[in-house]
């Protein structure tokens, strides 16, 4: 597809991680940007005699165009049990609530689960999510079936998975689609015993790859680690050579002076996920020493489960809000910064270096959003519009890999949305 939308604001990320708006066109051409000006200097796309052929020209009628959101954090065939498992702290939400339910799903349970995950994403303009869940290939599947990008990272523990079947699954999501690629990674080290994990750290030097894994949700996690190995989780896995290769940790609540050292050392990333860790009361995270430490950080919704919804507007706002409250600082980490963290900060977290900005040979993964909004009035500071006072309500269209999946409240991923719908309910009444 060859799509040029016109009479747009284009939102282009600086080096120094600021944002700026610039007004004209943005062309599409297969999957990849291929312009962004004025429209008068098509000398620079079209040489000679060529033309481009265009299967749709979209006037944005003034709306912006920007990178989409980056959701670094994802369990997504969760949302079976989304509004289910509610109001209990982690480890009890966790043993009493979750493990029973998942140790009843069916690999087709999860790809039509993903489906509904998917489309959820689509409409909080989300292009691409980092992954953690059981049936991996399922779940890539559906990922490409629906044209949605994904990266998966394993849940293995001492109960769920092995490291044979994690190598599989590598090999597997990563030839299935280009759409799809998987890192190596673990539930969490309070699940995972100190044999597996050595065999993670030995699969990831290996295949030269990052590892993942739940690293310091609650103080009682890193009580318990500290008690089992004189060392926080961050500490433990380092020291069996895990990140020798890169990788990172989600929610990182709970982090002590050394483990700061670490994430820098080996250039990971961490990923807040401040809806869930809320909701589950496990703390808030130090978003502001990340920054100073110059650790990169992405943000997560978490799975439908925990939060209960995959909406990146609302995982801005307490991303900001929470730091200000924390720090006692109403000016620290500013707009500009979450931003960055929810789109380049999240592409730099899953290996994605030609989504993570709207530039010319970049991919197209956008999304549009819609200026005519009363909360997207008056247009002061467009950046601190969309992360205080930006909902879902403002995604007027998504695009990945070029393609438009949703687009005014419509889906175009093959599926019937009711049908999905259905699916979703009758797997979870199959287990009550």
């Amino acid at each position: 597809m060859n799509i040029r939308f016109y009479n747009a604001k284009i939102l282009t990320l600086q080096g120094d991680k600021t944002f700026s708006l610039t007004e004209g066109e943005l062309w599409v051409k297969g999957d990849r940007i291929c312009y962004i000006g004025d429209g008068k200097d098509a000398a620079k796309v079209c040489r000679g005699d060529e033309v481009i052929i265009w299967n749709r020209e979209i006037d944005a009628g003034g709306n912006v165009l920007m990178p989409g959101f980056k959701d670094a954090h994802t369990h997504t065939a969760m949302t079976f049990l989304r509004s289910y498992a509610d109001d209990l702290p982690l480890q009890e939400w966790l043993n009493k609530q979750v493990f029973p339910k998942e140790a009843q799903l069916t690999s087709e349970d999860v790809y039509d689960l993903s489906i509904l995950g998917i489309m959820e994403y689509l409409t909080s303009g989300i292009t691409s999510n980092f992954d953690m869940y059981n049936f991996p290939r399922s779940i890539a599947k559906a990922s490409a079936d629906c044209g949605f990008r994904t990266v998966f990272t394993s849940g293995l523990n001492n109960f769920v998975c092995s490291l044979e079947e994690m190598e599989e699954d590598y090999y597997a999501v990563n030839e299935l689609s280009p759409l799809t690629s998987f890192v190596p990674g673990f539930h969490a080290e309070y699940t995972t015993s100190r044999e597996l994990m050595e065999g993670v750290a030995k699969l990831a030097g290996r295949l030269k790859a990052p590892v993942w894994l739940h690293n310091s949700e609650t103080s009682l996690e890193v009580a318990e680690c500290k008690k089992r190995y004189g060392m926080t989780p961050t500490g433990i896995t380092e020291s069996l050579g895990m990140y020798e290769h890169g990788g990172g940790g989600y929610h990182c609540v709970w982090f002590e002076d050394a483990d700061y050292d670490i994430f820098k050392k080996h250039h990971m990333t961490a990923v807040t996920n401040p809806a869930s860790n809320l909701k589950l009361a496990s703390g808030i995270c130090p978003v502001k020493r990340f920054l100073d430490e110059g650790v990169n950080l992405a943000i997560g919704t978490d799975g439908p489960a925990s939060n209960n919804c995959l909406d990146m507007f609302r995982e801005m706002f307490l991303t900001t809000a929470l730091a200000k409250v924390r720090e006692q600082d109403a000016a620290c980490v500013g707009a500009d910064e979450v931003l960055y963290m929810a789109t380049a900060g999240g592409a730099q977290a899953m290996q994605l270096p030609e989504c993570d900005r709207l530039a010319v040979g970049k991919k197209a993964d956008m999304i549009m959003i819609d200026l005519k909004q009363p909360n997207m009035q008056p247009e002061n500071n467009f950046v601190k519009n969309i992360v205080y006072a930006g909902s879902k309500q403002n995604i007027k269209l998504t695009m990945i890999d070029g393609k438009i999946l949703y687009e005014d409240g419509k889906f175009e991923i093959g599926f019937d949305p009711e049908e999905i719908y259905e699916k979703a309910n009758r797997i979870i009444r199959r287990m009550k």
